[in-house]
């Protein structure tokens, strides 16, 4: 049996003309887990909290500290923290579902022949760019919000000099620029995570492949922070500029 690659993910079925792919089957398997468990848990609140309360509290207590001293105390942490703490959860979640062992044994038959019913789903890059767009467009609305269009259309759109017409090009590209950036940085260590260790477990199946697994698993913590700080970074920087540029 050889080994089986495959960059896009594998269609276990078809809703119509619409594929329903591995990635997308457990994205929104995951989508419904946070939902259930959101209500659940905001069902059984506590005002003296037990355990598992007085556990998640502490994290979003902290995970909101560490957003306050990024971006600022307020109502800019208070309106970005959800998005942001959403994205981080839901990226390390996604993450570390990958690792749950025995995974490979699920398969699914299809018309094109057999194929693996799990698959990380930030290993489907058309999910990790449509995050991103969302990034990228949040941060947009803000510096359209505190800038206003015009000042922030200035920002791209300037011939008062050829300098100032070439640097607003150079900000429109790095805008653009942000999308590939964020979403490959985060695709791209994921999959390559999942592809090393695919290779090291099929030309060694046994203890050989542990530390490339430790590894991967410590890149799937890592790039769920570094995505969700990335955000905040981005967010803050377009309001604190855009402030800048309302007081010249």
């Amino acid at each position: 049996m050889g080994l089986n690659i495959s960059l896009a993910p594998e269609v276990l079925f078809y809703i119509g003309s619409w594929p329903i792919s591995n990635t997308f089957f457990w994205f929104f398997c995951l989508w419904l887990v946070f939902i259930v468990g959101a209500i659940l848990l905001k069902a059984n609140l506590k005002l003296v909290p037990g355990k598992i309360q007085n556990f998640i509290e502490m994290l979003i207590v902290g995970a909101y500290e560490f957003t306050e001293s990024i971006i600022g105390k307020g109502k800019k942490a208070e309106r970005v923290f959800p998005l942001v703490a959403t994205m981080f959860f839901f990226v390390l979640t996604a993450n570390l579902l990958a690792y749950i062992p025995g995974q490979a044994a699920f398969t699914w038959q299809t018309s094109d022949g057999v194929v693996p019913l799990f698959r990380s789903i930030i290993a489907d890059y058309s999910l990790v760019f449509m995050m991103t767009v969302i990034t990228v467009i949040t941060v947009q609305i803000i510096a359209i919000i505190v800038s206003g269009p015009f000042s922030y259309l200035g920002r791209f759109i300037n011939f008062k000099n050829p300098l100032k017409f070439f640097l607003g090009i150079m900000d429109l590209i790095g805008e653009v620029a942000k999308i590939v950036s964020l979403s490959f940085r985060l695709f791209g260590n994921i999959f390559a995570g999942e592809v090393l260790a695919a290779v090291m477990l099929f030309l060694a199946p046994f203890f050989i492949p542990l530390p490339f697994m430790f590894l991967g698993l410590l890149t799937a913590v890592v790039q769920a922070f570094v995505f969700s700080v990335l955000t905040l970074v981005f967010i803050s920087m377009a309001s604190e500029f855009s402030q800048e540029e309302v007081k010249v």
